[in-house]
């Protein structure tokens, strides 16, 4: 089982930094671990309220009562829950700061995938450049609404896919050799490992009002994810 940490916890509900890789909950076969099956056996009995998807990082949250489960999943409906990701895009965006309104449905034919269509279910997503480099762009996005693959989806139909998402981009890892002109292999090595090879996004922050106290639910940004940065700032600097 993949490493995670409690970022947040109360006598009602529990709130974790998912690594990326790590099911929310269990798939249909059961045949992998899951974060809700780890937690299962630690707190006895564990309720979802929300899920991110498996190469997604950061804060998930879940009940720890059946009561909590009710509420929680009412202000996660009732959109009274700030959600904020950050996400690593293709290219550079011509507005800085912008909001998205894209009705998304299934995709009729590849199950899982989800469509934007003028029928599909309301969806809205507010995204902010934190930082640009020479062909990709780091973003701070709030979703209004909770659809599947949402960010992903809406990010590819402004053109500027998420980068290594294999459903809705090229779903190319991020190698150094693309981004520094005179790379060299190490001798060490074979092969050129990626800097980067899972979905660039993570589920930074939650707010919410629980009790008659706020919470700000905060996930730090991955190594992996920081590393890459790194490697955009010293080698793609605009």
């Amino acid at each position: 089982m993949m490493k995670w940490n409690i970022l947040e916890e109360t006598p009602d509900w529990v709130a974790v930094d998912k690594p990326a890789g790590l099911l929310s909950i269990p798939d249909r076969l059961g045949q992998e671990p899951s974060l809700k099956d780890a937690l299962k056996q630690q707190y006895g009995s564990i309720y979802t309220v929300h899920r991110i998807d498996r190469e997604t990082s950061g804060v998930i949250v879940f009940a720890k009562t059946p009561e909590a489960h009710q509420a929680l999943s009412a202000l996660f409906e009732g959109r009274e829950i700030e959600k904020y990701y950050l996400g690593l895009v293709m290219g550079n965006l011509i507005n800085p700061k912008d909001s998205i309104l894209a009705p998304m449905m299934e995709h009729p034919g590849k199950a899982g995938r989800m469509i934007t269509h003028a029928k599909g279910k309301a969806a809205h997503t507010d995204y902010e450049v934190v930082a640009s480099f020479k062909g990709y762009s780091w973003l701070r996005c709030r979703i209004h609404t909770g659809r599947t693959h949402q960010i992903r989806l809406h990010m590819q139909h402004i053109g500027h896919p998420i980068v290594c998402d294999a459903w809705y981009g090229d779903g190319a890892p991020i190698l150094l050799s693309s981004l520094k002109k005179k790379f060299k292999l190490s001798k060490m090595e074979d092969a050129e490992r990626p800097i980067l090879h899972r979905l660039g996004l993570h589920a930074e922050q939650l707010i919410f009002n629980w009790n008659e106290k706020q919470y700000t639910i905060q996930a730090p940004i991955p190594k992996d994810l920081r590393a890459t940065l790194q490697q955009l700032e010293k080698w793609c600097a605009q």
